[in-house]
């Protein structure tokens, strides 16, 4: 009898995890061979890693940085999503738009940081407004795409049987749009992730951005890549527990 194949996961799961632990042991060795205090070997790190999480000021500053993002990611996948379908279902308000669009994927994030905490306050208000309004445009039309393929004949068939338009937004429309709502999703939050840190590092008081500053400052390189290391771990977390599940579960209709 021939043996089982090896599940997919299971061997995609072998394959990183063996680089990984080949990346550190490199890691480990190029310190050993440099020996210079601004290149410590993972073994400083993740020691340095538990003394802070014994503190509790790993935990706190990472939650910090984690509420900042799931309310600015909320709030901009709400509104981005809203003006996406809106522009990709009428066509002179898409025209008049796009420009608009353009413009605001092109300016650069620190301008935006910049400008909301000059005009509102280095307050939490102006930290999340920041962040949000960096991810809007992304997700606009990311969605703005979704709406453009969505098929007449299925719209044409919830009006036939009469649907109205909360039955139609159900079970017609949102099905549709479900995949293009997980990609901008995605690629929004890891847009989140890296403008997050900036806005804590350019006016808030704790997050793991504003730990990154005050290390900075100090030079000890081996807490800058313990914050940095912890927080890739978190969005390493959230990136296989949640959103590859839901992508996968979204786009079981394929098979």
């Amino acid at each position: 009898m021939r043996s089982a194949e090896t599940p997919e996961w299971v061997s995609r799961l072998t394959w990183s995890l063996g680089s990984i632990v080949a990346f550190f042991v490199f890691w480990e060795v190029m310190a050993l061979l440099i020996q210079h205090r601004h290149l410590p070997g993972p073994s400083v790190v993740f020691a340095a890693m538990m003394r802070e999480a014994a503190s509790g000021e790993l935990l706190y500053h990472i939650g910090m940085t984690l509420y900042r993002v799931a309310i600015a990611f909320t709030l901009a996948m709400l509104i981005g999503s809203a003006i996406g379908i809106a522009l990709g279902r009428n066509g002179k308000a898409d025209r008049f738009f796009d420009t608009w669009l353009i413009l605001f994927l092109n300016l650069p994030a620190l301008v935006v940081i910049i400008l909301c905490y000059v005009w509102f306050g280095r307050t939490e208000l102006a930290a999340i407004f920041a962040v949000a309004i960096n991810k809007i445009p992304n997700a606009a039309v990311t969605v703005r795409e979704g709406a453009r393929s969505l098929s007449r004949d299925l719209a044409e068939m919830a009006h036939m049987y009469r649907f109205g338009y909360w039955r139609t937004l159900r079970h017609v429309t949102l099905p549709q749009l479900a995949p293009f709502f997980l990609a901008a999703a995605r690629n929004g939050l890891s847009l989140v992730w890296k403008i997050v840190l900036v806005v804590e590092l350019l006016g808030r008081s704790d997050g793991v951005g504003f730990q990154l500053g005050i290390y900075f400052h100090m030079f000890d390189v081996a807490m800058i890549l313990a914050y940095a290391l912890a927080f890739i771990f978190v969005v390493q977390i959230i990136e296989f527990g949640v959103l590859q599940p839901l992508g996968n579960r979204v786009n079981r209709w394929r098979r």
